[in-house]
């Protein structure tokens, strides 16, 4: 198991969170996506290491985006 936790700006409300959650989960191998709305943390826990490019894009995909 691996985990992994990354900062995602603009997110204001709990559909924004359904969002991101909903995007990572959709990767190959996640099995949980902890979304933090108050600090924009977000923990991503899959079965092998997953490529911080996938997890950038699908946020992307949300129409947020991970802080550098």
């Amino acid at each position: 198991m691996a985990t992994s936790t990354y900062t995602v700006t603009g997110m204001t409300c709990g559909h924004c969170v359904a969002s991101v959650r909903q995007e990572i989960g959709k990767i190959d191998g996640v099995t949980s996506v902890d979304v933090d709305l108050a600090s924009g943390r977000v923990q991503v826990e899959s079965a092998a290491p997953i490529a911080a490019a996938d997890v950038t894009a699908a946020v992307d995909e949300a129409g947020y985006q991970v802080a550098s």
